[in-house]
């Protein structure tokens, strides 16, 4: 079997790849792996690094939406697992044409080269964000999407695209949505390694609004055995939430943290609210549950703890990226 995984330089993307060269998915133990990522600000070779050697992976730098690219490894192509997507809600208020470019055309593009070369199957990466906001209970996979920034837009409308290429095409996709992700090799952007890494550098940590925004939290470990499931087994034009099952306001989180450093509240730093802030996120899970006996593994304070121990062992990894965003700035 052949697979390609794009955007598999980044974080969830390089844990799957990482993972299934090193046997974590039996039923894919044969892939040989093409990963296909643009090396942006959050794609880094390092990410897959421990792997680099394995003859079975084959790194390829390039645009999902470069069609003539993506047709000539789609020919090959047994299985796509697609992870490529600019995915920071604040750089998408700030400019969302990117977004649209990539989370939407890139996959048009990689779904119409599929179609063509017989694809036999179509994993779509997709994100809790796209139901918008729940104030209690959770989502089940048939909830209308109701997106309220421009990044959980942009992902809809490929979540859309992708369901359309299988109702109008039969091309054999289905669509995963998780919930927030945290673990190793994550950019510093996002909120853990963000507060992490400021906490470990001396500085604040800054809480948006009253801090009582609400997430479910999943370690990329459950996340990326969730998606193999699927692609080992799910049914083409079926959708499937994959949660962490450990919902926490921000302040909950930073709490943790700022425990897990011996540190106090004088550390945070309250900033204003990011615009379309969405309340509350949470998926409910029963159907990939049902289906493959799929249950979290990670309990929430051991993936934490883990997780910080992880940024504390590898600065060499995480400072330079800070360095060279700063730097841009």
């Amino acid at each position: 079997m052949r697979m390609l995984v794009t955007g598999g330089a980044g974080f969830i993307g390089s844990h799957f790849v990482r993972s299934q060269l090193g046997g974590a998915y039996p039923e894919l133990a044969d892939a040989s792996v093409v990963v296909l990522d643009k090396f942006t600000y959050a794609g880094n070779e390092a990410n897959l690094a421990p792997v680099g050697d394995d003859p079975r992976l084959t790194v390829v730098p390039g645009d999902i939406c470069d069609g003539p690219l993506v047709a000539g490894l789609m020919a090959r192509t047994d299985l796509v697992v697609h992870f490529a997507a600019e995915s920071h809600v604040d750089r998408s208020i700030a400019n969302a044409a990117e977004f649209v470019r990539t989370n939407v055309l890139g996959t048009q593009t990689l779904l119409q080269a599929a179609h063509h070369a017989g694809v036999g199957r179509f994993v779509h990466i997709s994100t809790d964000e796209v139901y918008g906001t729940i104030d209690r209970g959770a989502w089940t996979e048939d909830e209308p999407l109701l997106p309220n920034s421009p990044y959980a837009a942009s992902k809809a409308s490929s979540d859309l695209l992708a369901l359309a290429y299988h109702r109008t095409h039969a091309l054999p996709v289905c669509v995963t949505r998780c919930s927030n992700n945290y673990g190793p090799y994550q950019f510093p952007e996002k909120a853990i390694p963000r507060f992490i890494t400021r906490l470990m550098s001396g500085q604040t940590i800054p809480l948006y609004g009253d801090g009582l925004h609400i997430r479910d939290w999943l370690h990329v470990d459950d996340h990326c055995r969730g998606i193999a499931l699927v692609a080992q087994g799910g049914k083409p034009g079926e959708v499937y939430n994959i949660g962490g099952g450990t919902e926490l306001t921000n302040r909950d989180l930073v709490d943790r943290l700022l425990e897990l450093f011996g540190a106090d509240r004088s550390r945070i730093e309250t900033v204003p609210d990011r615009q379309g802030h969405d309340r509350r996120y949470c998926v409910d899970i029963t159907k990939i549950s049902e289906q493959f006996g799929y249950a979290p593994a990670i309990p929430f304070e051991e993936g934490i703890a883990r997780t910080v121990r992880w940024y504390s062992d590898h600065r060499d990894w995480w400072q330079p990226l800070l360095d060279r965003a700063e730097a841009a700035a």
